[in-house]
């Protein structure tokens, strides 16, 4: 009876390494990237972006709406019952897009979604109309490690990132129902 139960402790507690909580979620208010729906016009204008990165050549405010959809979705692929239908490879992919496009941004790893996305749109929405200087400011939170005017650099010519361009391609294709994407 006790090695049973020794037994049974055992597998309980393998089985309650084997399941992860879903990533880190950040929340976006309705209209953030679409007009209905957030979560397929975030795929979508992901997937546009980082599939050629001279789309957002020179456009810093859309390539950190881009790069703020790879975080929004990250967590909500995983976590929002909407998607039980996306592919868990998809969803790794997602992982390891969050992670890319925050090493190539100078972005903490251990950074809360919230706030990263909260950083990003902000920094787009400030450049967006011509505020600069509150765009900058925005790049100097803790929630980056470059200075202001690397990660700008960045923005302006954000490199090809393989694992984004990937998991954003299967991700709005899954969304769309199969779908090609559009933008």
């Amino acid at each position: 009876m006790i090695s049973r139960l020794g037994v049974m402790l055992s597998c309980l507690a393998i089985a309650a390494c084997a399941v992860q909580p879903p990533p880190d979620t950040a929340s976006v208010p309705p209209g953030t990237f679409g007009f209905l729906d957030n979560d397929v016009p975030a795929a979508n204008r992901a997937a546009w972006a980082f599939a050629v990165p001279a789309r957002t050549k020179d456009d810093p405010a859309t390539a950190a709406r881009a790069a703020s959809a790879v975080d929004y979705l990250t967590g909500e692929l995983s976590s929002n019952p909407r998607w039980l239908m996306v592919s868990p490879l998809t969803k790794q992919e997602m992982l390891q897009a969050r992670v890319d496009v925050r090493r190539v941004l100078g972005i903490r790893p251990d950074a809360p979604s919230q706030l990263v996305v909260n950083a990003l749109l902000a920094f787009a929405g400030f450049w967006s109309v011509g505020n600069q200087p509150a765009a900058m400011q925005v790049l100097a939170s803790p929630v980056f490690t470059l200075p202001p005017q690397h990660t700008l650099q960045i923005l302006t010519n954000i490199p090809y990132i393989q694992s984004a361009n990937v998991a954003t391609m299967d991700a709005a294709r899954q969304m769309n129902g199969g779908a090609a994407w559009m933008q």
